[in-house]
């Protein structure tokens, strides 16, 4: 009898530190003697009235409580986790009624220590550098009232389940599910006290969380709910109780009551003998302190935004002004201006594009001019000094069949030059689009006249020779009375008379090229009136200097070499615009073919100056009696030369910069 009496009392002792048997605890209330079972670390305090308060309102504070005593969560350290379920009521108190932070949790954790543990998003559980780690062996359930993206937070207001790191491993909006089956919002910084059920089956491995308002029965239906094994989470002996921690928003952080169990159901809570949690307001001064630092909060943001934008603006508008540019001072225009002017530079302000810059219609603010300003890119400052300053002296320019340049601006890395609007737009937009827009002849010869006009001016009858290098047709622009003008100088060089300019590059537009100027790279007052040439052809003929006989074959026929051929054939009015009818005089129009042929002739000595091109059109002399044996020499005089040059090898296009206009070689 002896011996079975001591084997009974040997395994009832085993039993009795086996986590096999049924351990709880309830606390209805934090009141001594009862919390001298609760382990208090941090800012924690309980209350006179028995809260147990886990934080104040101290800012970036973490507190604590545990049960002093471990619990046995296997009977074996390799053995599964017991059944376990807990139930507290907790209340939050913010200063701020919408703002609170940053939360609590109950905790499964393996020491007192939680080593390292910081306050704000880390609840006072982990760190910026454990957080996530397995060897944590931490099992939570979170009750977060501050969104932090970092752990993947769905909005402020949630309940989650936490494994070793605050990025939950399921989590949902805090409220619940009634009998009905409606779910109903809480809010968990209401100052309302709510309980919180956490229930986990040692057998099927499920966890259930649920919330309710106090008072309220358990919902049959948990908030969040998964299956996880927490055998290789948990270790033999572990301790259980809260953390929370504050942020920058004063907050405070209740626990009225508690129950835990192992092997068994948490014990119910005695409602009635819980604390009573003041859900008073915040005081007077907490709201006048919430208004103030949001008043200042605004003013510093709208401060900062202030600063910015007038930086901003300044480094938007900034321009470069250096010492040379003093003389051309008066010159110089605002890059503000120009910006408002064109309404930013949008496109729909766009009115021609090529490949010197791009031009854009405006509006001055001030004195409601229209204008064409041309945004030219310069990826080079060597020769700019010289550039501006022939750019400055070309719009002291005033002729009527000129277009005004009114000034330049610098900024940065482009160059804007500013032109006066021409309504109607450019020449080649009459003559090779649709009928619609055909101007006759007698608007025609009007335009012609005014080119010539201009030409001469800028070689004979100014201060200095101006040798335009781009004369084409996108080049003359038509004002409201269709009065030619020749435009963009972008090109222009400058010398003196009775010399000639020094440049050797090679500039202008593929088709208006004089053969001489493709040879040597030195462009003249000849190599202006060859391409004056082209454009009188061009203008009677209404074909582009350049076109594509065969497409299969990508054949080209130069202009030149055409209309001459029917003049070969004694037939040159053949070569005249089809959409001319018969509202021109034959004797004019034939004047002017050949005038434009013999301006165009390979030797830049036989072409006529701009003055005797002048007095032809005008009527003033009359056009040599011409053959076409006159123009023809040995070689091939007229046209671009087959030999020693490519379309590839030159740096042409329309309005375009060649060899980089603002990089020397001038």
């Amino acid at each position: 009898m002896l011996v079975k009496l001591l084997t009974i009392v040997f395994f009832f002792s085993l039993l009795l530190k086996s986590s096999s048997q049924f351990l709880n605890f309830t606390y209805n209330g934090f009141h001594r003697p009862l919390t001298a079972d609760i382990t208090l670390q941090g800012i924690t305090t309980v209350t006179p009235s028995g809260l147990l308060k886990l934080t104040d309102t101290t800012i970036q504070k973490t507190g604590r409580a545990f049960y002093t005593q471990p619990i046995r969560f296997k009977d074996s350290p390799n053995e599964t986790v017991s059944s376990f379920s807990t139930t507290f009521v907790f209340a939050i108190r913010s200063q701020i009624p919408i703002l609170s932070g940053h939360g609590i949790a109950f905790v499964v954790t393996p020491n007192f220590g939680l080593p390292f543990a910081t306050a704000s998003q880390y609840l006072g559980l982990f760190n910026i550098r454990n957080n996530g780690n397995d060897t944590n062996n931490v099992f939570a359930v979170e009750l977060d009232t501050i969104r932090n993206t970092e752990f993947n937070d769905t909005d402020d207001n949630h309940l989650g389940i936490d494994i070793n790191s605050l990025t939950s491993i399921k989590s949902a909006l805090a409220g619940y599910w009634n009998e009905s089956g409606q779910f109903t919002n809480l809010s968990l910084i209401s100052r309302k006290p709510m309980q919180v059920w956490v229930d986990y089956d040692g057998h099927t491995h499920q966890i259930d969380v649920t919330i309710a308002p106090l008072n309220h029965e358990k919902p049959t239906k948990p908030l969040v709910s998964t299956v996880r094994d927490l055998s290789r989470v948990l270790l033999q002996d572990m301790l259980v109780g809260f953390s929370s921690s504050t942020g920058s928003v004063l907050s405070e952080h209740f626990v009225l009551g508690w129950s835990f169990g192992v092997n068994g159901k948490a014990p119910s809570l005695d409602l009635r003998r819980l604390p009573k949690f003041p859900e008073s307001e915040p005081r007077r001064f907490g709201i006048w302190l919430f208004i103030g630092a949001s008043i200042l909060l605004l003013f510093i943001a709208m401060l900062i935004f202030l600063v910015r934008f007038i930086l901003r603006r300044r480094r938007k508008f900034a321009e470069e002004l250096e010492d040379w540019e003093t003389e051309f001072r008066k010159n110089r225009l605002k890059f503000k201006d120009l910006y408002y002017a064109t309404n930013g530079f949008k496109e729909k302000d766009l009115i021609g594009s090529g490949g010197f810059g791009r031009v854009y219609k405006g509006v001055m603010p001030k004195t409601k001019k229209e204008i064409a300003v041309k945004r030219v890119s310069n990826e080079s400052r060597q020769g700019l000094k010289e550039f501006v300053a022939e750019i400055v002296s070309i719009g002291r320019m005033s002729h009527r069949n000129l277009v005004p340049l009114l000034g330049y601006c610098r900024r940065r890395e482009e160059l804007l030059l500013v032109y006066d609007h021409m309504p109607n737009g450019s020449l080649d937009k009459y003559l090779h689009n649709s009928p619609e827009v055909a101007l006759d002849w007698n608007q025609r010869i009007k335009i012609i006249k005014g080119v010539a006009s201009a030409l001469f001016f800028l070689h004979e009858d100014w201060e200095q020779v101006v040798i335009h290098r781009d004369v084409k047709s996108s080049n003359v622009l038509l004002d409201s009375e269709h009065n030619g003008r020749l435009g963009d100088f972008g090109l222009a060089r400058l010398c003196g008379h009775g010399t000639e300019p020094d440049t050797t590059n090679v500039a202008g537009t593929w088709g208006y090229l004089a053969p001489d100027h493709l040879r040597t790279g030195r462009a003249t007052t000849a190599t202006d009136v060859f391409a004056f040439g082209v454009l009188l052809l061009e203008v009677a003929c209404g074909r582009r200097p350049i076109e594509v006989q065969d497409s299969v074959s990508g054949e080209r026929v130069f202009l030149v070499d055409w209309v001459f051929q029917f003049w070969i054939d004694g037939n040159i009015l053949g070569a005249k615009d089809p959409n001319l009818w018969y509202d021109y005089e034959v004797g004019e129009i034939e004047m002017v073919l050949k005038l434009g042929l013999l301006c165009s002739q390979s030797d830049p000595e036989n072409r006529p100056t701009m003055r005797q091109v002048l007095h032809y059109l005008r009527g003033d002399v009359m056009l040599p009696n011409l053959s076409p044996s006159d123009l023809r020499g040995s070689d091939r005089l007229l046209g671009i030369p087959e030999v020693g040059f490519s379309e590839s090898s030159l740096s042409t296009g329309g309005s375009s910069v060649t060899n980089s206009l603002l990089s020397g070689g001038r």
